[in-house]
């Protein structure tokens, strides 16, 4: 087997999808993805992202897979958790402090920054609505973000995540209160607790 036929083994596994750092990764010469390329059976869409033609265009996945760095957040959050009906016109993502973030406002993303030390602060994965894995941050966080930012959210989109989250059967109000705790919110969350429950 050559390498053509071990990356086309990879693009299955990775659900037509390849990056060059995975081809690399794996051993396969990056002149072996121009091939399939020049064959038709790969499209590169963004530097160092490949996908199968009949691949539906993952815009989510691809920005993530082109900045590993970044998670989703805030309003993008709360529409990957299904929390709000609104489909967010911008992506919102949150990178560590010391992230230079011209990159991902080029790419037309809206960017938050944060301590190092919280940055991973509730990282899960969630599918996008093309049944890829990213990463964003878990209902808690997104909830504890969206009221730490309140005075620059559209405040129908906060009370309607809040009462979402509120009716969800999944939820975990012990974890909402030790983030709200750790992002030092836990009063504006009292507050929106006493109103809404």
């Amino acid at each position: 087997m050559d390498g053509a036929d071990i990356l086309r083994e990879l693009v299955e596994e990775y659900n037509g999808v390849i990056t060059t750092k995975a081809a690399e990764e794996n051993n396969i010469h990056r002149e072996y993805l121009r091939e399939l390329v020049r064959e038709g059976e790969l499209e590169r869409v963004a530097h160092g992202v490949y996908i199968t033609p009949d691949n539906w265009e993952d815009r989510m996945m691809i920005l993530q897979l082109r900045r590993s760095k970044m998670i989703y957040s805030h309003e993008t959050s709360l529409f990957l958790h299904d929390l709000t009906d609104w489909d967010p016109l911008q992506y919102v993502v949150t990178v560590p402090s010391g992230y230079n973030p011209s990159r991902l406002k080029k790419d037309g993303l809206r960017v938050h920054t944060v301590k190092k030390d919280l940055f991973n602060l509730g990282v899960c994965e969630v599918e996008t609505i093309f049944g890829n894995k990213i990463k964003a941050y878990d209902k808690e966080r997104t909830i504890c973000d969206i009221l730490r930012d309140r005075n620059n959210q559209d405040p129908a989109v906060v009370n309607e995540g809040v009462k979402n989250y509120l009716t969800r059967k999944d939820k975990d109000i012990n974890k909402l209160i030790k983030y709200a705790e750790i992002l030092r919110i836990e009063a504006v969350l009292r507050q929106f607790l006493e109103v809404l429950l």
